[in-house]
């Protein structure tokens, strides 16, 4: 699997890129700033980047930014935002095509590569990997739910939000300390209620995340 690395400390950067490479990814690019990562993303055209939001010569949003704007060039281009805040002007804009392979991780929560190297295999695989604490503040100044999803239920919603963190029914289970049964009941409810066509559950899990964090 190839991958693009953008982080502007170079100790982070070669530590990401000793641990990619040590199981099994190639990392074709690892740059230190926004119109770097946006030529190697175009050029490249990784699996997934694996991108800082804050790099230079700004030290604003020149990640992300540069990342938007290569993933409008090659659509659907997988990106996993690593930061050390919740931006919550930046999430929204990554999630805003619509398109799945996205990722937002928080540094200072990421505590083994166990985690860190499944978000992402799975957000190269089109899924999503969302920290807890994006998804909660995410959705903190949110009102009220609006269109199909103020037909869910709190259970939904909260089944929902923890598909957005990446969990698998089982996983889902366990934190709420019920069945997979009930779960996979939750999760066709879900799906019904969003209007989602009939397809692989993975796909409609992606859909219907992405239609909760927009």
């Amino acid at each position: 699997m190839r991958v693009v690395v953008a982080e502007d400390l170079f100790l982070l950067r070669d530590g990401l890129v000793r641990l990619l490479g040590a199981h099994g990814f190639t990392v074709v690019a690892a740059v230190d700033s926004g119109p770097a990562l946006r030529q190697a993303l175009v050029e490249e055209r990784p699996d997934v980047a694996v991108v800082d939001v804050r790099l230079p010569p700004t030290f604003t949003d020149e990640g992300l930014k540069a990342a938007l704007a290569a993933r409008r060039e090659v659509p659907g281009l997988p990106v996993l935002i690593l930061s050390q805040y919740v931006e919550q002007l930046y999430a929204r804009e990554l999630l805003a095509d619509g398109a799945g392979g996205i990722g937002y991780l928080l540094k200072d929560r990421v505590f083994d590569p166990g985690q860190f190297l499944e978000a992402v295999r799975r957000v190269a695989a089109g899924g999503t990997a969302m920290d807890p604490d994006v998804v909660t503040r995410l959705f903190a100044r949110r009102r009220r739910v609006t269109g199909s999803l103020s037909r869910l239920t709190p259970r939904e919603h909260e089944v929902l939000g923890l598909m957005a963190e990446g969990r698998s029914n089982a996983a889902i289970a366990d934190r709420l300390a019920v069945t997979e049964r009930a779960v996979i009941k939750h999760t066709s409810n879900i799906f019904a209620k969003l209007d989602l066509p009939v397809c692989e559950d993975d796909n409609r899990r992606v859909l219907a995340v992405l239609m909760f964090l927009r």
